[in-house]
């Protein structure tokens, strides 16, 4: 495509001032051969310290780890145990993090089970560090219901019998708090609710915590019983492996994530990939260039140049044939998808999304038929196309 070959153009006469580096590398097809690679740029003295920060116009408060430093989260916390309730993605990384940052960690799991296994080879120790849920919960002064949205549900009658007074109750997601009435999870009036929500997966919380970073992540105060929750959940957040964290509610925390994991972060980007795929696989164009035009030049060029630099930076270094179509064509996207995103905003406020997962989720066979829907999607045409396209970059040729 022109516009990846203007930017490596154009990022070869900025590399000495935008710390831009380039590797060559063959491609599947025509369409490009090389990468353009954004180095991390140095952060200014203005980013560090400064808590009021600009937001495209509106000024936000923002923490970051160094405002809780290990020695200080270990102070806030002496008198405190983790229970950690359930080790999926989230419960898995946060208990460790937690744990190498020198807190006082308990895992509450279902005996035996898979994830009891894996706690296991985490090393978690029964009857010391790892527990039934009960028996954690019952442990705990701070209850982390790291549980899955539809099992917090299933297992709400059993936690709440140990969030007794004083306690602190702990999410990483709204959703069972926001949508009570649907889930029938309702706090005690006598304890602290707060919530940190990493935003992005398990694996990268944790992989971003040993590479001595930390993903950006909410916070948000349902209740404040004690006083201190506020204090608390911004700790407990960079406990978990934050890197800055900003201010929300429980109900934005869960109508943003909803609406973004629905929207562009996936269910938006596999339908336009999709759609994209079919128009010009219908035109004659082979599955291989059909992938590239569609989804690795996006990923492996254009998406890093604007998560380093933003959209007009990449519009900007496109050919002028690449950056006027684009300019062109993309109100024509935002009149065709606002709409829908309007409809999906609504879908989640007034909780049809939370009772379609909780329906589907809390199904004996939801496992199944969620890998049934993978399979579908993971044998399309495009998606195969896609191993043998990514097989052929350069870090996985043998």
């Amino acid at each position: 495509m022109s516009a990846t070959r203007a930017i490596i153009r154009s990022a070869s006469r900025l590399a000495s001032r935008s710390n831009v580096t380039m590797m060559r590398h063959a491609s599947f097809s025509s369409f490009t051969r090389s990468t353009v690679v954004i180095a991390h740029p140095a952060v200014s003295s203005q980013s560090r310290g400064i808590k009021t920060l600009d937001f495209g116009g509106t000024q936000e408060t923002v923490y970051e780890r160094s405002d809780y430093p290990k020695e200080k989260l270990q102070k806030i916390f002496e008198k405190d145990t983790f229970a950690v309730i359930g080790y999926g993605t989230q419960g898995m990384a946060q208990s460790l993090n937690m744990r190498d940052n020198g807190l006082k960690v308990i895992v509450g799991l279902r005996k035996d089970g898979y994830s009891w296994e894996q706690a296991k080879k985490d090393g978690w120790v029964p009857g010391k560090t790892l527990f039934s849920i009960e028996e954690a919960a019952e442990k705990g002064t701070v209850i982390m219901n790291l549980l899955s949205d539809a099992a917090q549900k299933d297992l709400w009658p059993t936690v709440k019998k140990y969030v007794t007074k004083g306690k602190t109750l702990y999410f990483s997601h709204g959703f069972s708090v926001v949508f009570h009435e649907k889930t029938g999870v309702i706090p005690p009036s006598d304890v602290d609710v707060i919530l940190a929500a990493p935003k992005g997966s398990g694996a990268t919380v944790r992989s971003l915590f040993l590479d001595g970073r930390g993903i950006n992540s909410s916070v948000a105060v349902f209740q404040d019983v004690s006083g201190s929750a506020r204090e608390r959940a911004f700790a407990l957040g960079v406990a978990i492996g934050s890197g800055y964290l900003y201010e929300t509610t429980f109900e934005k925390e869960v109508y943003s994530d909803l609406t973004g994991e629905r929207g562009v972060l996936m269910g938006a980007i596999q339908g336009m990939f999709q759609a994209q795929y079919e128009v010009l696989r219908s035109k004659g164009h082979s599955p291989s260039e059909a992938f590239n035009e569609t989804v690795e030049e996006a990923t492996q060029s254009l998406y890093p140049l604007i998560g380093g630099k933003g959209m007009d930076w990449m519009y900007d270094n496109c050919s002028t044939t690449a950056r006027r179509g684009a300019l062109d064509w993309a109100p024509e996207f935002y009149t065709a998808t606002k709409p829908v995103f309007s409809r999906l905003y609504a879908s989640v406020e007034n909780g049809t999304e939370t009772q379609r997962s909780l329906d589907f989720n809390s199904k004996p066979d939801y496992r199944e038929a969620f890998e049934k829907e993978l399979k579908e999607m993971r044998e399309s045409e495009m998606w195969r196309a896609g191993v043998t396209v990514r097989s052929l970059r350069p870090e996985n040729l043998k």
